[in-house]
């Protein structure tokens, strides 16, 4: 969840439905290999989900709160997951929300990665689907020398742009050097789209629906370039405020703000 600088042309087709989608049609030449359709109600499943928590800014000057299993954060209802941003107090923060993450349960290298999503209204709102490493072994053991990919980025000042980026030890924005690319997507925040990432060990490369507009390639020259050759994981949350999502205020009228989360599959290519 980091800042995002340049833009593409592509335009992308809308899923009205929440319904449209929710079959397991799997795209020619993947097999589905995990998935939560969210065919249940209640808390997200224990099995394949858990929780960041706290209220330390999260390395971007973030302004809420991630909680635990609580219903008003993270739930599962009519076939859908919902993540809510509140305005509300909890733990010297002003806002609570949630940020779920599939470590444990969820872990793979290489593949295709989709999640259909309805995304947040609103100045402040800073929501992402993205994937962060599960092993941690490259230079400082941190970020960004391990790596991170965004799948979807989007923050509520700039409307209908959604951005995909990478990040590692060589590109990155404090150093001017991030690799991403942004596309139009002008009802996001009002129809469901699919957010998809594909990865394998020459190319990264993200799409939203059938329109690709970044991609990222090996340049086979260490870890410092592309530390993507190892388990990472998916992270689904609204931030809110923050360096880049906070850059023109909070606008505490729009609370509460939902994304929802149709599906979130993965697949492997057919060998």
């Amino acid at each position: 969840m980091i800042y995002s600088f340049s833009i593409s042309i592509f335009g992308c087709k809308s899923e009205e439905s929440p319904t449209d989608s929710n079959g397991t049609d799997t795209p020619k030449g993947w097999n589905i290999v995990w998935s939560d359709e969210f065919k249940y109600t209640g808390l997200p499943d224990s099995t394949k989900w858990t929780y960041d928590v706290g209220g330390h800014g999260w390395g971007n000057g973030e302004e809420q709160y991630y909680t635990s299993k609580r219903l008003k954060n993270a739930r599962v209802e009519d076939d859908l997951l919902i993540i809510e941003a509140h305005k509300e107090s909890m733990q010297g923060n002003d806002y609570t929300s949630c940020r779920l993450v599939s470590t444990g349960a969820g872990n793979w290298t290489y593949g295709r990665f989709e999640v259909r999503a309805r995304l947040p209204h609103g100045v402040g709102t800073w929501p992402a689907i993205w994937m962060l490493p599960t092993v941690w072994n490259y230079g400082n053991g941190g970020w960004p020398d391990n790596g991170e990919i965004d799948i979807m980025e989007h923050v509520g000042y700039n409307p209908g742009v959604v951005h995909g980026s990478i990040h590692c030890k060589s590109y990155y924005h404090s150093i001017g050097t991030q690799k991403t690319g942004t596309i139009p997507v002008p009802d996001a925040q009002n129809a469901y789209h699919v957010y998809a990432l594909e990865w394998n060990a020459d190319t990264i490369s993200v799409f939203v629906d059938s329109n690709k507009y970044f991609t990222f390639v090996n340049e086979k020259l260490g870890w410092e370039k592309w530390p993507f050759d190892k388990d990472f994981h998916f992270i689904l949350n609204i931030a809110v405020g923050g360096g880049w999502g906070g850059q023109q205020g909070i606008d505490d009228n729009i609370f509460p703000q939902q994304m929802e989360v149709d599906y979130v599959r993965v697949y492997r290519k057919v060998e």
